[in-house]
């Protein structure tokens, strides 16, 4: 694909400064609404009030186009969700990961690899790591034995898979309570050839623009009366189904999410100190309102594989020490997860991939966000290349889940899914969690500066929008 088809990413601010008003049920302008907002994008997202009661909104507008009534449902649970994650991915089930993160880039010879000390990552000795979860005994009761693999060196996918796994020839384990996702220094073109590769390679050629602007085409569409809020002045379809709609906000999420953890933990170089960073906040996602719109939508997709897995994750067994308050206590923290997911999971898996080439599309699909998973692999600083890979194979589980496995897949019985992939779903469904969370915390700060501060952090990261698109034009 053309880099061309995709420039449109890079012209997306134009429509943050001279794009289209919203209003929401409110009455006022809101980045929760179904269109990008005109003007004021940095202070919709920074002045928004979180909703603190589930939506009772009889009937929702849409299950994949995500409304404000779903929104309002997540804001109202998140502090519950992040809490009981929170406890969760401490637990030693979900604190350790197994990863090969010195495979070779398949994209590129040279990958930039990051010299600074917070690129760096700390393995932990596999006489650490509880027998029953190491890599000989995995391999042992591996449930991808009994279907075909697709073999590359070090890593393997099935036809459900969509992402490449590691095998268990190689590989360290990682304690994720000690490698924290972070502000690492890793930037300039390095990391910027990473993201152009997801997004230019893999976009089906959509953007921000034509994202909100253009019609679902049928037959695999929502109904017009559930989609019709994002058409605008009656314009017609770009031609883009709501599969490759639904991949371009999975991927963006995904990008957001990991920004607003850089910007939240982010390292003060002239003091030392780590904290909030206001201005990487509005730069890179306030000014930007659906950005964070859809790690909203991210997290419905989460919470509904979730609420599907509920009974198997129910009857996993997670015991590793042999005490049973370790078993007991994850167990609750689950339950309590899965009934969150059970409420606010309102996503319909089942609107998409129908018509005459279904199977064609989740294949193309899939392929793309195999790529996705392979291009973790060119990341050239370690610690984010591991989360990369945990939050690629986190949204890839949700995925299959959600598209290849049926109800007698997603037995109790049937152990269809490795270990590895339970661990990233619920860490990156976390990630997500701490990342509404942790917006909370900017909209703090913005609060306690006065006036003519906020205009002028407004007014900058306008100014550094416009800038970017002239140049780019």
């Amino acid at each position: 694909m053309k880099p061309s088809m995709c420039r449109a990413f890079q012209f997306a601010f134009v429509l943050h400064l001279f794009g289209w008003s919203a209003t929401s049920v409110y009455g006022k302008d809101t980045f929760l609404a179904e269109t990008l907002l005109r003007k004021g994008q940095v202070q919709s997202v920074l002045e928004h009030e979180p909703a603190k009661s589930k939506c009772e909104k009889p009937v929702l507008t849409g299950p994949i186009e995500t409304t404000l009534c779903d929104y309002e449902t997540i804001e109202s649970l998140n502090d519950e969700l992040f809490s009981n994650l929170s406890d969760l991915v401490k637990t030693p089930f979900f604190r350790y990961f197994r990863a090969d993160l010195y495979r070779e880039c398949p994209f590129w010879d040279d990958y930039g690899s990051c010299s600074n000390a917070g690129c760096q990552i700390t393995t932990v000795d596999e006489s650490e790591i509880p027998e029953k979860w190491r890599a000989k005994a995995l391999s042992e009761v591996d449930p991808s034995s009994r279907d075909i693999k697709h073999q590359l060196p070090g890593c393997y996918y099935r036809e459900s898979d969509f992402c490449f796994l590691d095998d268990h020839t190689e590989g360290d384990y990682y304690d994720l309570q000690l490698v924290p996702e972070r502000y690492t220094g890793y930037s300039g073109q390095d990391a910027r050839r990473v993201w152009r590769a997801i997004y230019e390679e893999n976009c089906f050629g959509l953007s921000e623009l034509n994202l909100m602007t253009g019609k679902s085409p049928a037959p695999v569409s929502l109904p017009d009366t559930m989609i019709e809020p994002l058409h605008m002045d009656g314009q017609e379809s770009d031609g883009h189904c709501l599969e490759k709609r639904v991949y371009y906000k999975v991927i963006s999420g995904l990008h957001t999410s990991i920004s607003i953890h850089i910007c939240h933990e982010w390292l003060n170089q002239t003091t030392g100190e780590w904290g909030p960073n206001l201005q990487c906040f509005i730069d890179r996602v306030a000014s930007h309102p659906e950005r964070l719109k859809y790690i909203y939508f991210d997290t419905i997709l989460m919470l509904r594989a979730v609420s599907r897995l509920a009974p198997y994750l129910e009857s996993y067994d997670y015991c590793s020490t042999g005490s049973q308050i370790d078993d007991a206590s994850t167990h609750e923290y689950l339950g309590k997860i899965t009934d969150i997911a059970k409420v606010a999971g309102k996503f319909d898996e089942g609107v998409l991939f129908r018509g005459e080439n279904a199977n064609i599309l989740k294949e193309e699909f899939k392929t793309h966000f195999r790529n996705v998973t392979r291009i973790m692999d060119c990341v050239g600083c370690d610690k984010c290349r591991l989360w990369g890979k945990i939050q690629t194979m986190g949204v890839a589980t949700a995925l299959k889940v959600l598209f290849e496995l049926d109800e007698t897949a997603l037995s109790p019985q049937s152990h269809v899914l490795q270990r590895t992939e339970i661990v990233a779903l619920m860490n990156t469904l976390f990630r997500f969690s701490e990342s509404l969370k942790a917006v909370d915390d900017f909209r703090k700060m913005w609060k306690e500066l006065d006036a003519d501060e906020t205009q002028s952090l407004a007014s900058k990261a306008e100014s550094t929008a416009t800038a970017l698109v002239r140049d780019e034009l």
